[in-house]
C-alpha cells in the first residue's frame, strides 16, 4: 500500500516541496523516516502513532517507511507532523481522499490529534503556491498568516480528525479569506513624532537626508542630548512598506518566531535595536541550521546600534551584508542567505566618560584613553556609514519653547516626493536609493562642476578620505539636491555632504 501526500520545507526563507511518500508492508511492526530527517522530524513518530489511535483510527502493526522527497534536501522541523499522519491513513485506506496533487498540508500534531501553529507558514505557503498548488490545509493559528497570499484556498485544520472528516463529506472545511484593504487602513501608525523633539535641527535635517535616500547614520555626542530620542523616530518619516517588502518582512518573522499572532503581515518597516552584548551570531544570523539575525530582522527597516564603540569584535560582521544588502551564513549542515537591506543607525559617546568637547562638563579621558575608545570602530566600518552628525546639547530655551516642531508626517512628504523621483531615476538600473549607486552609477548620475570639484577635491586632500568616503559624499550630495529638487548637484550640495563627515573632519585629522 503506497500513498502520495505534499507539503513543504524551508531553505533559508525560501521554500521547496516535498513529497511524503509513505510505504506499509508485511513484516515485523517497524516504522521509519527517511529522506534526511533532523531530530524533531524523526521524533514525529510517537505523536504520529498517539495523534492516529487518540483520533479513532488503526495504526498498522506492519512495516511502515516514510520517505521525505527530495532525499537529498534536510528536512526540519515539525510541520511534516500532519502530512505522514494523513499519509498512513491514506495508505491503509482507512479513509477515500479524492486527488490531492493539488493540495499541500502543513501542520505539527499533539498526542490527541490537535494541530498545532509552526513557524515559515509563509514562505511555505508562496513556494507550494509557485509550485502548482492550490488548496493549502495548515493550522487554524497560522491561517490569517497564509490567507495574505491571494489565489490560493487556505483551509484552516483545528485537528486531524477535522481533516478526515473534510474528505469524507462528515463535516467541511470553509475556505478562509482575510481583507487586506482594511487590514492595511487599520494599521497602527508610529505614535512616535519628530515634533517632540525639541532643537537638533540640524540633526533633523541630516537624519531626513538619511530617510530620503537611505543612508546609514552615525550619532555621536554627549549622553542626554537626545540620540536614542531622535533614532526611535525614524521609522516615522520613512516611506510605508509596499506589499511586496511587507511580505519579505513577514517571511524573515514568521520563520524566526517572532510574528505576533494577531498580526498575519507586517505593515510598519522594523526597527530593531540589539544591546551591545550580542554576539556575532546574533547580529548576523547563525546555529547548527542558521537562523535569521538581527541584521536580516531589520530587512527593509532599520537596526539602531545604541553605544556603537561597545559592541566590540561583532561590528566587523555588518561590513559585507552593509555592501551587499545580505548576509550568507555558511555551516556543516547548510549554507543559507538571508536579505538584510537595512538603514543602520548607530550612536556613540565621543570618549568613554562621554564629555569631550562637551561646553557644559569637562572631560575626564585622558589624549590615549580617547584614542583608544573611538579606535574601537574600525576605519573600514566608518567609511560604510554615509553620514556622520554631532548632536550637541540642546539650550534651555529649545527645552521650554511653546513653537510646534514640524512634524514626521510634513517630513515624510518630503521623503516620499524624493524616493520617487529615485524611484523614477532608477527604475532601469534595479536599484531604488541614492545609497545603492555603484562607482558606474555614480559618473552617470552625479557629475560635478569645476566649482564643484574643486571643494571636493579640497576635502579629499585635507581630510585623508578614502576612496569610499569620496563616493559616500557624492551619494550623499545627490540625494540633498533630489531635496531641493535640482537636476544638477551644486557647490553647496557638495559643502553640506562633506560637513556629514564628522570623525573625517575632527576625530581623525
Amino acid at each position: 500500500m503506497l500513498s502520495h501526500i505534499y507539503s513543504c520545507g524551508l531553505s533559508g526563507i525560501d521554500g521547496f516541496s516535498v513529497c511524503v511518500e509513505t510505504d506499509i508492508s508485511n513484516g515485523l511492526p517497524a516504522f521509519d523516516i527517511v529522506g534526511l530527517p533532523d531530530a524533531a522530524v524523526k521524533e514525529a513518530k510517537e505523536r504520529i502513532r498517539s495523534a492516529i489511535k487518540n483520533t479513532g483510527f488503526r495504526f498498522p502493526a506492519k512495516h511502515i517507511v516514510i520517505n521525505l522527497a527530495p532525499a537529498s534536501k534536510r528536512k526540519e522541523g515539525s510541520g511534516y507532523d500532519l502530512p505522514m499522519a494523513l499519509s498512513i491513513i491514506c495508505a491503509t485506506e482507512q479513509i477515500y481522499a479524492p486527488d490531492l496533487s493539488k493540495c499541500a498540508f502543513f501542520g505539527e500534531l499533539s498526542l490527541d490529534g490537535t494541530v498545532q501553529p509552526i513557524n515559515g507558514i509563509l514562505p511555505m505557503v508562496i513556494s507550494a503556491y509557485k509550485s502548482g498548488f492550490t488548496d493549502m490545509f495548515v493550522p487554524t493559528e497560522n491561517a490569517d498568516e497564509a490567507a495574505v497570499i491571494e489565489g490560493v484556498n487556505i483551509y484552516p485544520v483545528s485537528s486531524l480528525k477535522a481533516l478526515c472528516d473534510h474528505f469524507c463529506d462528515i463535516q467541511k472545511i470553509n475556505v478562509h479569506k482575510i481583507d487586506l484593504t482594511n487590514y492595511f487602513a487599520s494599521s497602527a501608525s508610529n505614535v512616535l513624532d519628530f515634533c517632540d523633539v525639541k532643537g537638533q535641527e540640524n540633526v533633523k535635517r541630516a537624519l531626513e537626508i538619511a530617510a530620503a535616500g537611505n543612508h546609514n547614520v552615525l550619532l555621536i555626542g554627549s549622553p542626554g542630548t537626545g540620540k536614542t530620542m531622535l533614532a526611535q523616530r525614524m521609522p516615522s518619516i520613512l516611506p510605508d512598506l509596499s506589499f511586496d517588502e511587507a511580505l519579505e518582512v513577514t517571511k524573515i518573522h514568521s520563520i524566526a518566531g517572532l510574528l505576533p499572532k494577531d498580526q498575519p503581515l507586517i505593515l510598519n518597516r522594523p526597527f530593531r535595536s540589539p544591546h551591545h552584548t550580542i554576539s556575532s551570531a546574533g547580529l548576523s544570523g547563525g546555529g547548527s541550521t542558521p537562523k535569521p539575525g538581527e541584521l536580516s530582522l531589520a530587512h527593509n527597516g532599520i537596526l539602531f546600534l545604541d553605544e556603537l564603540p561597545e559592541f566590540s569584535d561583532s561590528l566587523e560582521v555588518l561590513r559585507q551584508p552593509l555592501e551587499d544588502g545580505n548576509v550568507t551564513i555558511s555551516r556543516v549542515n547548510a549554507t543559507l542567505t538571508y536579505p538584510c537591506n537595512i538603514m543602520l543607525i548607530a550612536s556613540m559617546n565621543p570618549c568613554k566618560c562621554g564629555y569631550f568637547g562637551d561646553s557644559r562638563r569637562q572631560c575626564t579621558c585622558t589624549p590615549t584613553q580617547v584614542n583608544r575608545y573611538r579606535s574601537r570602530i574600525s576605519g573600514p566600518l566608518l567609511d560604510r556609514i554615509d553620514i556622520q552628525v554631532e548632536v550637541s546639547n540642546v539650550d534651555y530655551e529649545d527645552l521650554s519653547s511653546t513653537e510646534n516642531s514640524e512634524t514626521s508626517a510634513e517630513i515624510k512628504k518630503r521623503v516620499n516626493k524624493t524616493r520617487k523621483l529615485q524611484l523614477e531615476r532608477y527604475k532601469d538600473y534595479n536599484i531604488y536609493s541614492n545609497s545603492q549607486l555603484d562607482a558606474g552609477m555614480l559618473k552617470k548620475f552625479c557629475p560635478l562642476g569645476e566649482e564643484e570639484n574643486a571643494i571636493l577635491r579640497a576635502a579629499f586632500d585635507n581630510l585623508g578620505l578614502s576612496a569610499r568616503a569620496h563616493s559616500r559624499i557624492l551619494k550623499v550630495a545627490r540625494t540633498i539636491a533630489d531635496l531641493e529638487g535640482s537636476e544638477n548637484i551644486k557647490s553647496e550640495h557638495i559643502a553640506e555632504a562633506i560637513q556629514y563627515r564628522s570623525l573625517d573632519r575632527k576625530y581623525f585629522e
